[in-house]
């Protein structure tokens, strides 16, 4: 299990292409690891993308509708 250091980020990637179905946190929101940041849609299942680790989540690159690449990064934790 890696730690993360003081004022280091961790970023969210999505793990394939996707829409965007919900946006689960907002900028600011403070998440514990394994909470949902969002939820994708692929081939009508959907897919929760878990925080991967504990902190504030600083930013979201995705909105709601868009479709993500895989290793796009959907988020970013402080």
């Amino acid at each position: 299990m890696a730690t993360r250091g003081a004022g280091v980020s961790e970023e969210v990637f999505a793990e394939m292409v996707a829409n965007v179905w919900k946006i689960v946190v907002s900028t600011g929101d403070t998440v514990e690891e394994g909470d949902t940041i969002c939820i994708l849609e692929s081939m009508k299942m959907e897919i929760p993308v878990e925080a991967t680790a504990a902190g504030t989540v600083s930013a979201i690159n995705v909105s709601e509708g868009g479709v993500v690449q895989e290793g796009d990064v959907i988020a970013v934790i402080d």
